[in-house]
């Protein structure tokens, strides 16, 4: 019959010709499968480097005899603190002094390395001058000099200081950081030189520019190299124990290492010792790694 239509009949696909079709299921429960598994595979890759510090927290818990038992066990019974009172309140080994004296030493050291770095590294970034490239691969360098051939030169001007036995001795040597620069340089080069085209329009000098525009936008790089610089002085055990003489001057890692020497059947003032000296560390990484994982990210971008 005329001015009727027909309605094609779908073909055994179910779909008519040109319309779409909704997304297969199988491709998506594969995804999901594979995200599942790479999941669980960083789980166990977690778990396995987090378990060292598990022991460690749960051994500084223990009793004297459960802690050196050779059966294992994941949850003290009974759990005590008298290894922390032990630890905090020993007189020949005052670990709160200790703790005290790196937390002053790796602070002000990280301090001394962001100013020392932060105007030689935009100076060699920004700044057009002869000899630039010759600095910048003098500093880099230094990095391939093994840190034992400057012992000795470093123990005679700190001698000649009169630093001996003193925190300045930890601190100042290495502030001036080769890696700081390098660090420092690579990220400056992936901020957008036009924005400090702008300010120089706006009547700001290279001072100017640097303190109100450079630094700003710096802030996860600046927060990265302290935390680096930090941790750097905080690990530090060779050079604190050629320096510092007394028992109050030491560091944690050097003096933690002659109450080992006093304690080295007692595990559970070990364990209880070095939870002190990485409880620190670990809230600082915390409180920092937002900024870190960006600084790290964006200072390899640009060669």
């Amino acid at each position: 019959m005329t001015g009727t239509t027909t309605r094609q009949r779908p073909p055994a696909t179910g779909h008519f010709p040109g319309e779409r079709r909704p997304p297969e299921r199988a491709p998506r429960v594969a995804r999901r499968l594979r995200r599942s598994l790479l999941h669980l595979v960083l789980a166990v890759v977690a778990a396995l480097y987090l378990s060292p510090l598990l022991y460690m927290l749960v051994t500084s818990f223990k009793t004297g005899e459960a802690a050196g038992s050779t059966d294992p066990q994941w949850i003290p019974s009974p759990a005590t603190v008298q290894a922390y009172r032990h630890v905090l309140g020993a007189t020949d080994s005052p670990v709160g002094r200790w703790l005290l004296n790196s937390v002053l030493a790796a602070s002000a050291h990280a301090a001394l390395v962001l100013v020392t770095a932060t105007p030689a590294a935009y100076a060699l970034a920004r700044m057009r001058f002869a000899g630039r490239r010759v600095f910048f691969t003098s500093i880099v360098a230094t990095l391939f000099v093994p840190p034992m051939v400057l012992l000795i030169p470093n123990f005679l001007i700190v001698n000649e200081l009169a630093w001996v036995d003193s925190l300045p001795a930890v601190i100042v040597p290495g502030a001036a950081s080769a890696f700081g620069v390098f660090f420092l340089r690579q990220f400056f080069l992936t901020l957008p030189a036009e924005l400090e085209e702008a300010a120089e329009l706006d009547g700001c000098n290279r001072w100017q520019i640097f303190v109100k525009v450079v630094l700003p936008l710096s802030k996860p790089a600046l927060t990265t190299l302290g935390m680096l610089a930090f941790l750097a002085n905080w690990n530090d055990f060779l050079w604190p124990l050629y320096v510092l003489l007394s028992p109050e001057s030491l560091t944690l890692p050097a003096g933690l290492a002659n109450f080992q020497n006093a304690n080295n059947i007692h595990y559970d003032l070990l364990m209880a010792g070095a939870v002190i000296a990485s409880v620190p560390v670990l809230l600082l990484y915390v409180v920092a790694q937002r900024w870190v994982i960006e600084g790290v990210s964006r200072s390899g971008l640009k060669g």
